[in-house]
C-alpha cells in the first residue's frame, strides 16, 4: 500500500482524492492546503508520497519540499503544478523532488508516477525533461 499526503491549496484536492483511491494500493492518508500544513502532516504521518503543488500559502511548496527533505528525507515528493517554468522545475529539483508533474498528465499516468516514485525512482513529465536536457546540454563540459 502506497500512503499518500495531497498538499494542494485549490478545488484540484477533491479531484486528486477521487483519482488516487480509485487505485486499490494508494490510500489518501491527509490533506493539506499550505505549504506549514504539508510540512507538518507530513512528519505526523509519515507519508510514502507527498502530491505537492507549487503555489501554495503559508510556505510554497518548493520551500515545503526543502523543509520535508531535510526534516524526513525518507518521504518522497511529486511535484503537482499547472506552471511549467524553468525556475520552478530546477528550483524543486534542488530542494529534493523525486518527480514534477503538470497537472495536465493524464490519470493513469499520475497513478503510476505516485507508485514509481513511493518506489524510489524519480519522474519528469516529457515536457519537463525536455528543458531539463537542454539546460544540461548548455552546461560547460567539466
Amino acid at each position: 500500500m502506497t500512503r499518500v499526503l495531497i498538499a494542494d491549496d485549490d478545488l484540484m484536492r477533491a479531484g486528486l482524492i477521487e483519482l488516487l483511491t480509485a487505485d486499490p494500493k494508494i490510500e489518501i492518508i491527509g490533506q493539506a492546503s499550505t505549504g506549514r500544513e504539508a510540512v507538518e502532516r507530513a512528519r505526523r504521518l509519515e507519508p510514502d508520497v507527498v502530491l505537492m503543488d507549487v503555489r501554495m500559502p503559508n510556505l510554497d511548496g518548493i520551500g515545503a519540499t526543502r523543509e520535508l527533505s531535510r526534516a524526513a528525507p525518507e518521504v518522497r515528493v511529486l511535484i503537482l503544478t499547472t506552471f511549467e517554468q524553468d525556475d520552478y522545475i530546477f528550483d524543486a529539483l534542488r530542494a529534493g523532488a523525486s518527480g514534477f508533474l503538470l497537472k495536465r498528465t493524464r490519470p493513469e499516468e499520475l497513478i503510476a508516477a505516485v507508485h514509481v516514485v513511493a518506489a524510489g525512482d524519480s519522474l519528469l513529465s516529457p515536457s519537463v525533461t525536455r528543458r531539463v536536457i537542454d539546460r544540461m546540454a548548455q552546461q560547460p563540459t567539466p
